[in-house]
């Protein structure tokens, strides 16, 4: 850890937290106190963290600075069922290096599911639900080359009863992504003992009062942004880059462009991004050819870009472009806020227009 010093005494020591943990543990009663909540619930920060590391490498992945999320989820020690775990939950499928081909020396991965890794007693169903949860949330990015890797006895943090590793298949390598680990009663129990400060909380429930017991799902920020853009980079080696971003990600989500430079065109333009921008970030460009304003949006990812013709002066409608696909379709210019959005949030296939 990075140690420094507070005010102008030699004797005030402090350290730069590694992590954002800590933090939420101290916080707990505090939080539960005013916001009057009932177990479980959850506490989530995200936030900047240093390791003092000996030799910083490998970009992102090995830094002295670096932003972390993490969330703990709090629940009483006797609430073993999670009434949110359902069957498509269980039912996601993965890669998983267990801790006994580990141990017996081999990395050999095995395809099995979040349902089957519960009925082998690996985690119990509340750390089955958030490790289904992150998952879940990673394929939404597009990310599915991720593996699962179980922490050995011997690896297992002091505080950890069960602990995996999300790793991602990177272009240059397997890297971790982000974890999950139940972390038990320890962190709060351990504040306690030495504040001296009673981190028991009324449980509705079961009425009684405890000490909860966490669940941690944790993700590394710029790791799963490194891998955002590595996954979405494209390049035909004729200098058409594409930037495959999720819809719903894309930080401009629809250009529009008028065909030509023409006062009537540029009227409608002018009206469509007026009154998409009021839900949408939207670009406006009317400079160069269409080839390239198709081309720049490409590269940075835009997924749909607008255009108005002639057409658009006798029909009132315009073309929409699909960036993965190259493919256009004519929309009615009423109707194209409300498509656009089915097509961001993904409830319409762009093929579906």
């Amino acid at each position: 850890m990075f140690k420094t010093k507070v005010g102008a005494l030699d004797s005030s020591d402090t350290y730069l937290r590694g992590e954002t943990a800590q933090g939420m543990f101290l916080d707990f009663k505090l939080i539960s106190q005013t916001s009057r909540m009932q177990l479980p619930f959850g506490i989530a920060q995200i936030g900047r963290c240093f390791r003092n590391e000996i030799a910083p490498r490998d970009f992102l992945f090995r830094s002295r600075e670096f932003n972390i999320a993490e969330f703990e989820f709090f629940l009483n020690p006797e609430e073993k069922l999670c009434n949110d775990l359902e069957e498509n939950h269980l039912g996601i499928k993965l890669k998983l290096l267990d801790a006994e081909t580990q141990t017996a020396g081999k990395e050999d991965l095995k395809e099995t599911t979040i349902g089957q890794m519960l009925s082998e007693k690996r985690m119990e169903e509340w750390q089955a639900y958030w490790l289904a949860e992150q998952i879940k949330w990673y394929h939404s990015l597009n990310l599915f080359e991720i593996k699962i890797r179980e922490h050995t006895k011997d690896e297992l943090s002091h505080y950890s009863s069960a602990t995996f590793d999300i790793d991602y298949e990177y272009p240059f390598g397997n890297v971790e992504l982000g974890g999950n680990a139940n972390r038990g009663q320890f962190d709060l129990t351990q504040h306690s003992k030495e504040s001296g400060e009673n981190m028991e909380v009324f449980d509705e429930k079961y009425k009684n009062k405890i000490i909860p017991r966490v669940i941690e799902p944790t993700f590394g920020v710029e790791r799963v942004f490194l891998a955002i853009l590595t996954k979405a980079y494209s390049d035909d080696g004729r200098g058409n880059i594409v930037l495959n971003l999720p819809a719903r990600i894309a930080p401009v989500k629809a250009a529009v462009f008028p065909l030509v430079k023409r006062e009537d065109f540029e009227k409608i333009a002018d009206e469509i991004v007026k009154d998409l921008r009021e839900e949408f970030n939207i670009a406006y460009d009317k400079s160069g050819s269409i080839g390239r304003r198709y081309a720049r949006n490409d590269e940075i990812g835009t997924p749909f870009c607008i255009t108005i013709d002639d057409d658009s002066l006798k029909n009132k409608d315009v073309t929409i472009r699909d960036r993965n696909s190259r493919v256009q379709k004519r929309v009615k210019i009423e109707k194209l806020k409300e498509i656009l959005r089915d097509l961001i949030s993904e409830k319409l296939n762009f093929q579906e227009i």
